[in-house]
């Protein structure tokens, strides 16, 4: 496959000259300056010959082309013809179409990167997606031996730790993603304890974070309820474990506790923590919220209301967006806090690394599961999102030295502030959100036959594809093949020596730069995540090849003998040393993402559901 070319200008220029208008004169007059270029045709007589007979061809098909019923008509309002040929058609602009990508990054539906065709059912990747659905029985059978009915699994210590406000998040944020790989001896395990054990547990638990709790739990609840076939005529994907019903009641319970950050908040931010027993909820020690947080819990609260016919979950969180609105910002651009009590910002920071990144990728999910184009009510969150995507390019978005890879970096202090070349894991969901919000999760292909792609969208699209090669860098460079919290850019502004990731052979060893407090890896999901949507988009299978390579490294690097699989400190050195903690989204998202990216791509199809910023799918409005 060709080498795609730099994401520059020269792309938009390139695109904008396909695709300009042009008159009949300048297509005919270029055409012939095309000949004389590639052969003076037109010097000798049998060109001047020919020449003068596609003119008279011209002439005579414009001439003969009027049908019986055709005449010239001058009155107001009518369009005249000559010769049969509408002079409107003739002067009439052509229907915009959105710029294609150039021809080195075209790739065919369902083909490789060296042409051959893939089929949904290649043993090879059925294999592959076998092994993750291993992995993740693997990672169940040690929670279950040691943790069970706690938030979270030390491998090594081989014991269970509540650090999400003991509500088994392991347990409720694993169940969708049992369900979607048919064990359904895990979905029976899982659901039984929730329909047991989590009730109560909600109502005897002291204080959880809001945003926490309704992307883990909340969410890991309505997905369970709709994958098992609780909206009336969708899909079931399980017959184990408790009724729909179960699931349901236990999330209105929640969040009716939940509702209290919003309910009890001064402005139409809510407060970031709840005390569960008592529904109460306070605000952080020091006062802000993230805003990430405060404006990412929209998509559960919605589906909510949508399955329980009561709107007061869906109104009191979509007021928070409908107030970050009416906020200032740079360029689409918000600070990472933001204070119930005032309802204004904190600070100047701005970054789409933690705080910042689901604000983001919520603008575009919760106007796509609310009907997108059936929904005018909306269309800000679409504004928001696209004015956001345009200061991402124009304030954030900058080339490493010496090899020129793509990243986001950071404005510690605001627009005016010094440019910071950090860019946390937690950025490498963006590649997926851009991709998601430019084809509306269609495939590019079809996106594009439809015209259904903006100039705007084609170049967040080429932005996706660009940061996604530089999340897998972030992989590739180190000593394990796993990628840091943290990297920092080595740019004409700023260089460390000595801080490289440990892998020689890599291109791009020189590029980036991992302090020694940001070489810990916690089994995150980002970049897998945006491997998956890309690859459901462009069909490319590069994204499914790298995807493997990164799972191999969990494998050989984080897997527990005894069951589960581990954190670690230090990515750069082999072997690493083991941190000692399974983080619920390995279960809920990591591995989910790994699991769909090497599958059909009917299983949870990208323009009928939306993923929460936990994985955890919920299904897009109709209507």
């Amino acid at each position: 496959m060709s080498k795609s070319l730099p994401y520059s200008v020269k792309d938009i220029h390139y695109d904008n000259a396909k695709f300009r208008h042009r008159s009949p004169l300048k297509v005919l007059s270029q055409s012939l300056l095309t000949l004389n270029t590639k052969r003076n045709y037109a010097s000798c007589s049998t060109g001047k010959f020919l020449i003068l007979i596609l003119v008279f061809g011209l002439v005579c098909l414009m001439l003969m082309s009027k049908s019986p019923n055709e005449s010239a008509l001058n009155e107001k309002g009518k369009v005249t013809f000559v010769g049969g040929l509408r002079l409107g058609r003739l002067l009439r602009k052509p229907p915009r179409l959105p710029p294609r990508l150039s021809p080195d990054e075209g790739q065919l539906k369902g083909s490789s990167t060296n042409g051959s065709t893939i089929s949904i059912s290649d043993p090879k990747w059925a294999a592959r997606q076998q092994s993750v659905k291993d992995a993740f029985d693997h990672a169940w059978s040690g929670y279950r031996k040691y943790a069970m009915g706690y938030d979270e699994l030390m491998p090594i210590s081989q014991k269970g730790v509540d650090g999400l406000g003991g509500l088994g998040a392991t347990v409720v944020d694993a169940l969708d993603t049992a369900m979607i790989m048919g064990l359904d001896n895990i979905v029976s395990e899982a659901g039984s304890w929730v329909e047991t054990y989590l009730l109560e547990r909600i109502s005897q638990k002291g204080q959880v974070n809001l945003f926490e709790t309704t992307i883990r739990v909340l969410g890991g609840l309505l997905s369970a309820y709709h994958l098992s076939g609780g909206e009336q005529g969708t899909m079931n994907m399980t017959h184990n474990g408790p009724k729909p019903a179960i699931y349901l009641n236990i999330a209105k319970d929640l969040a009716d506790r939940l509702l209290t950050a919003f309910t009890s908040s001064p402005t139409s931010v809510p407060f970031c923590d709840v005390i569960l027993r008592e529904s109460t909820a306070h605000p952080a020690p020091g006062g802000a919220s993230s805003t990430a947080e405060a404006a990412s819990v929209q998509l559960e609260f919605n589906y909510l209301s949508a399955i329980s016919g009561d709107p007061k979950y869906s109104t009191e969180a979509m007021k928070v967006l409908a107030h970050i609105k009416t906020l200032p910002n740079t360029e689409g651009l918000v600070p990472i806090y933001i204070s119930p009590q005032t309802g204004e910002f904190v600070g100047e920071n701005i970054r789409l690394g933690s705080r910042g990144d689901s604000y983001y990728e919520y603008l575009i999910k919760v106007w796509l599961q609310q009907g997108a184009e059936f929904n005018s009510n909306f269309t800000y969150l679409h504004d928001m999102y696209i004015e956001a995507m345009k200061g991402v390019r124009h304030l954030l978005v900058r080339n490493s030295i010496p090899k020129g890879l793509v990243f986001v970096g950071e404005l510690p202090y605001g627009s005016k502030g010094e440019f910071s070349p950090k860019m946390d894991h937690l950025v490498c969901f963006l590649p997926g959100t851009l991709a998601l919000g430019a084809t509306k999760g269609l495939t590019k292909e079809q996106a594009l036959k439809e015209n259904l792609l903006s100039f705007e969208d084609l170049e967040n699209l080429k932005l996706a594809e660009d940061l996604a090669k530089t999340c897998f860098e972030m992989y590739e460079v180190t000593a394990t093949g796993l990628a840091p919290e943290i990297a920092y850019f080595h740019t004409n502004e700023y260089s460390e020596d000595g801080l490289q990731g440990g892998n020689k052979s890599s291109m791009y060893e020189n590029d980036i730069i991992i302090k020694h407090a940001d070489r810990h890896n916690l089994l995150r999901p980002e970049t897998v995540e945006s491997l998956f949507v890309l690859y459901r988009i462009t069909k490319d299978t590069k994204y499914r090849d790298q995807g493997w390579q990164i799972f191999e490294a969990f494998e050989k690097y984080t897997k527990v003998k005894s069951g589960g699989y581990t954190s670690l400190d230090d990515v750069t050195e082999v072997p690493p040393h083991r941190r000692d903690k399974m983080e619920t989204f390995f279960l809920g998202e990591t591995l989910k993402y790994l699991y769909l990216l090497f599958g059909d791509d009917s299983v949870i199809p990208l323009d009928k559901f939306v993923f929460n910023t936990e994985a955890h799918p919920l299904p897009i409005r109709n209507t």
